[in-house]
């Protein structure tokens, strides 16, 4: 077991919180689709053996741990903030946005929330920004799973919709691959304006599907 995961958790016990908020998002880096924030409150003293950043999970490994996370969590939540407002209001706050969005929309209010790199401020309840805080956290790291697994459900459905652009493979993110094929197809209304490879494509050849 390891202890680290749960040191701010204790920590927080240990001054008389008990409904511990983590929260975390995944998609800042896709040229495409929302950013997704997931949100959690996990019973005191919980321990989920294996979990840690999303990140370093296998994709098989997060669909188990996410549902477990569902199914054990005395809350959870999901917050969603789609393309065309991560232009408008840029990713690092739409990002904060995904995350508020998720901890409202949980039945249970926290008391305390801690983040994955993201102050908040005036806040309703205490907040603390941990930097890495996805692999220090077993609060947080369970919020990146629901978002991660969450985001990449809605990419499967994109992939469906638009299978020319290979989304299953890459996500979204700009890998070689997917720049050659939004040089090929152009883009759609699903994809970010303001992040540059889109913004040099339309730029360059005004190309645009609207569907």
């Amino acid at each position: 077991m390891d202890e680290n995961l749960l040191q701010y958790e204790q920590e927080l016990y240990n001054l008389g919180y008990e409904l511990i908020c983590g929260t975390d998002e995944a998609g800042r880096g896709p040229l495409i689709g929302p950013v997704v924030a997931g949100a959690v409150i996990l019973p005191k003293n919980y321990y989920l053996e294996g979990l840690t950043d999303s990140k370093k999970l296998s994709e098989k490994k997060r669909e188990v741990f996410f549902e477990i996370i569902k199914r054990d969590a005395i809350a959870y939540g999901i917050g969603i903030v789609e393309a065309q407002e991560i232009d408008e209001i840029n990713i690092y706050e739409a990002s904060r946005l995904a995350m508020q969005k998720a901890i409202s929309s949980m039945k249970v209010k926290p008391d305390y929330v801690l983040t994955d790199a993201m102050p908040f401020k005036e806040y309703f309840v205490p907040v603390k920004s941990i930097i890495k805080g996805d692999a220090k956290s077993i609060t947080i790291a369970a919020a990146s799973v629901l978002a991660k697994v969450t985001r990449d459900h809605i990419m499967y459905e994109l992939d469906q919709k638009y299978p020319q652009y290979e989304l299953r493979h890459h996500k979204g993110y700009p890998t070689k691959r997917h720049l050659e094929l939004i040089s090929i197809y152009g883009v759609n209304e699903h994809y970010r304006f303001t992040y540059r490879p889109v913004r040099d494509l339309i730029e360059k050849g005004g190309i645009y599907e609207e569907v």
